[in-house]
């Protein structure tokens, strides 16, 4: 039972769940939301060590430019 744990705490719970489902295609939203320094640097090495196909909205311009390919901007 999560519901006792931090947002922070959830959130990670959250990514590692995707991550550990085969797909051709994540779609995460704002996954450094409540997520601390150290969980968001292990986060951006998995993802540039498995590098899956992944869309995702972020406002982290540092995570966006170290993890995107592609970025399309809405204004």
């Amino acid at each position: 039972d999560i519901s006792t744990y931090s947002g922070g705490q959830k959130k990670k719970v959250l990514i590692a769940r995707s991550l550990s489902e085969r797909a051709h295609l994540y779609i995460w939203d704002e996954p450094l939301n409540f997520v601390d320094v150290i969980s968001r640097m292990q986060i951006e090495e998995l993802l540039l060590e498995y590098t899956p196909t992944l869309l995702f909205v972020e406002h982290d311009s540092e995570f966006v430019s170290n993890i995107a390919t592609k970025v399309v901007e809405l204004s």
